[in-house]
């Protein structure tokens, strides 16, 4: 795990996950393109928020597969949050995952320290548990050309877990795919952007916070 502290006192941390794939056991290698994508994202969030205290985490899974039922990537990251606890006690976490890395943060949401969720064209297959995130702020967002992950089942998950989050927005990033490579700038301000609502911070760069009180049906379908 990277980590990049706050040349301030810490107020927050964000923990960043990557993606990978339903099955594999080869060794998650930091030239692996799953993990580089995220770095720029960790970097984004760093440069907005490292003078309001954050914190910036980014995570390297062991293996590359979900691998069920041993879901390998969620238990890297309750042992990355078992660090968080150990060595930043008491401030809260956000949580931002891309594909699988998504699904994970999903997962791991009940952590008590996280208030946050973003997850990035997330891999949501039906019957994914929406309890973990009761009580947390979740943002997902999907490109509408993505052919990896479903946007249509991120929707309906996010329809699933409107009632256990205490807000939950959906964003449908148009003409992109799953990469994230169409409009990158856009994704990284989003992130940022959520990073800021969440954990109350100032940022002029970000995407300005969802309409939360808007009815679910545009809430969940918010083109950018």
């Amino acid at each position: 795990m990277v980590v990049r502290r706050s040349p301030v006192p810490a107020r927050a941390v964000a923990l960043v996950l990557h993606g990978g794939a339903e099955h594999g056991a080869d060794v998650v290698r930091p030239w692996r393109l799953a993990y580089l994508r995220m770095v720029p994202f960790a970097r984004a969030l760093r440069a907005a928020g490292a003078r309001h205290g954050l914190e910036v985490r980014l995570l390297r899974n062991r293996v590359r597969g979900w691998n069920a039922p041993a879901l390998d990537p969620v238990r890297d990251a309750r042992w990355a949050l078992e660090r968080v606890h150990a060595e930043s006690p008491g401030l809260p976490v956000v949580l931002v995952g891309h594909s699988m890395g998504g699904r994970v943060a999903l997962r791991v949401a009940d952590d008590p320290a996280v208030t946050g969720v973003c997850a990035l064209a997330p891999w949501t297959p039906e019957g994914e548990p929406v309890d973990p995130v009761r009580g947390r702020t979740v943002v997902l967002a999907h490109g509408t050309r993505d052919a990896v992950t479903s946007p249509e089942a991120s929707y309906a998950y996010a329809k699933r877990a409107q009632e256990a989050a205490d807000r939950l927005a959906r964003f449908e990033v148009a003409e992109e795919g799953h990469a994230m490579v169409q409009r990158p700038a856009l994704w990284r301000r989003l992130v940022v952007g959520f990073a800021a609502d969440v954990l109350g911070f100032p940022e002029r760069d970000g995407l300005p916070a969802p309409d939360w009180d808007r009815p679910a049906e545009t809430r969940l379908r918010i083109r950018l």
